[in-house]
């Protein structure tokens, strides 16, 4: 039996299919005049020759009319009432147009959607797809014709051309002797290519290392080398002289877009750290002084002293502002499984793997900052390898060879005596002196008092606008009351006073005693009433309340001023009776 014009080509039918599919990411379908798939991809691969008469009617439809078809609903489009598989399509969208050789069609080439992902990204850029068919249609079509070779290499090279420069991946089409016979803006950008190094065969080889599910290769061009994630496309000798597509991402971006969809910390800047006590004033200032240095920070402080807004600011202080700022706790991460958190694997690293590989935090971290929580419940045997990774800038992922340079900064931070675990043989003291090399110490809420009015007024904007009420303040004599607690959750616990308290707030808006939680108002100190019959100075009264009023709104400026509207004075009085006072 004759073979169909199609038929005489199918190799180079199904290297087209396959690379059409690899680069748009949909299953691709060819058949030829007699229904039979000349070359699938996908769900179709293993599917080729087959007879597709019984099923087939939208390409019956195309064959027969040699018109476009678009099926959007399979199942509910009147073409496919016919069709065996009504009711129990697996397919979300198809796309097909006819293969033309002059008047005559000689097949049908579509693109078909199996997922809703797929189906939304074909709709989303139509046209283009639309077009892009007809282009396919009409270079299977020249390939036919033997005798046009030239026209045939240059149809798909300019067929590629369209294609790989609307995708954001960088794209190298080889020769058999490794040179660059074609690439995109996207490939010569990231690749720094220029003319002459067209003329230059490049390297391209493959590390063994794999993440996502995505091959790692190092490519050389020239004097430079690139970490590149992709994948190599082998073409067959019937695209002679084309030998290979490299199809990839700079290993950079790849993180870089992993590090998007993981990140969800908070836009952090100094402003965030509320209070203008000296102790507070101090840390502000040394974060100023040391953000753009590259040196280890280590943070210190009782829990909920807010020591990752420390970190944060540093980091939105630094040069780094614009790189990763990458946060793990080491206390609530098992020991088994805080190695390759922060380290990383590729596939087959160990049992139980994620078999696509996974990429650890520094890596992650890398040209930004890493902080490194709770540093102090690190197990002993990772502090070994943080103390090398430290000294050396290096790491290499579990189960590879491959070393990885890193530019990270390294803060990290602890509740714990790290001095005392050193002791207890608990803390290396060489990594101890490694993370020691800024301290930074975050005081305890009970040490600043004076910040607390600032503090609560930045909760209630914050949680009256989650919550959706009109907080107006807090009555003087709630913040009385919690200028007397001594917080030793800090401001981690007030900000969950704040927020209980606006809950409990009534259509006053007013924060008043009455909203305060049950162990704040137990556990606050009582202020001292005189039970005395004598008659005291009202000179001394006048003292005593004018040195609360300073010490509940703060001693700056602006606390000053909210001292003496809550005084009834003038702010020019305020201050003639401090310095009498003093």
């Amino acid at each position: 039996m004759k073979q169909s014009e199609l038929q005489e080509i199918q190799d180079t039918v199904r290297q087209y299919a396959q690379i059409i599919s690899q680069v748009i990411k949909v299953d691709v379908e060819i058949v030829d005049n007699c229904l039979v798939r000349i070359a699938g991809t996908g769900i179709y691969q293993d599917r080729i020759n087959e007879d597709m008469s019984a099923e087939g009617l939208v390409y019956k439809q195309v064959l027969a009319t040699g018109e476009p078809q678009v099926i959007q609903t399979p199942g509910e489009h009147p073409l496919c009432v016919l069709c065996p598989k009504h009711g129990c399509c697996s397919e979300e969208m198809e796309m097909c147009t006819p293969i033309k050789l002059g008047s005559e069609i000689i097949g049908v080439i579509g693109l078909i959607c199996s997922t809703p992902e797929q189906k939304q990204n074909l709709l989303g850029d139509f046209e283009t797809y639309r077009q892009f068919l007809l282009q396919i249609a009409e270079f299977i079509s020249a390939k036919v014709y033997v005798q046009r070779e030239n026209e045939r290499y240059q149809a798909m090279m300019q067929l590629l051309s369209q294609v790989v420069d609307g995708v954001d991946k960088g794209v190298l089409v080889l020769d058999s002797h490794g040179r660059i016979a074609h690439s995109n803006s996207t490939a010569v950008k990231q690749l720094l290519l220029r003319p002459d190094t067209m003329q230059q065969a490049i390297g391209i080889e493959a590390t063994g290392d794999s993440l996502l599910g995505v091959e790692e290769y190092k490519v050389t061009v020239g004097d430079r080398t690139f970490k590149l994630m992709g994948e190599m496309l082998l073409l067959e000798p019937a695209l002679a002289p084309f030998e290979r597509i490299f199809i990839f991402n700079e290993m950079k971006k790849f993180k870089s877009g992993i590090y998007g969809l993981t990140n969800v910390g908070p836009h952090v800047s100094l402003q965030n750290i509320v209070g203008s006590s000296e102790a507070i004033c101090q840390v502000k200032d040394k974060i100023l002084k040391i953000a753009d240095s590259n040196s280890t920070v280590l943070i210190t402080g009782e829990s909920g002293t807010g020591k990752e807004l420390i970190a944060r600011a540093i980091h939105a202080e630094s040069s780094r502002h614009d790189k990763p700022f990458i946060a793990i706790n080491c206390g609530a991460i098992p020991d088994t499984l805080l190695e390759s958190e922060l380290f990383g694997y590729v596939k087959g690293a160990f049992t139980g793997a994620d078999p696509r590989g996974k990429i650890g935090k520094f890596e992650l971290a890398n040209k930004g900052i890493i902080f490194l929580d709770e540093v102090g419940d690190m197990p002993l045997y990772l502090q070994i390898k943080l103390l090398r990774v430290l000294q050396e800038r290096k790491l290499v992922r579990i189960g590879s060879n491959q070393v990885i340079e890193l530019d990270v900064r390294v803060i990290a931070a602890t509740n714990r005596n790290l001095k005392a675990l050193i002791r207890e043989n608990k803390f290396r003291e060489d990594l101890y002196y490694r993370l020691n090399v800024i301290p930074i110490e975050a005081p305890p809420l009970r040490n600043r008092l004076e910040d607390i009015p600032a503090i609560v007024n930045s909760m209630i904007e914050k949680y009256s606008g989650l919550f959706n009420k009109a907080i107006k303040k807090i009555t003087p004599e709630a913040l009385a009351i919690l200028m007397q607690y001594s917080w030793p959750g800090n401001v981690r616990e007030m900000e969950n006073t704040i927020e209980f308290m606006i809950n409990m707030a009534d259509e006053s808006g007013l924060l008043t005693k009455d909203t305060l939680p049950k162990n704040v108002m137990e556990l606050a100190e009582p202020v001292a009433v005189d039970t005395s019959p004598s008659i005291r100075p009202l000179r001394e009264i006048e003292r005593e309340h004018i040195l609360r009023a300073v010490k509940v709104y703060g001693p700056t400026t602006q606390g000053k001023q909210l001292a003496a509207k809550q005084l009834g004075i003038g702010i020019a009085t305020l201050y003639r009776k401090l310095e009498d006072i003093t």
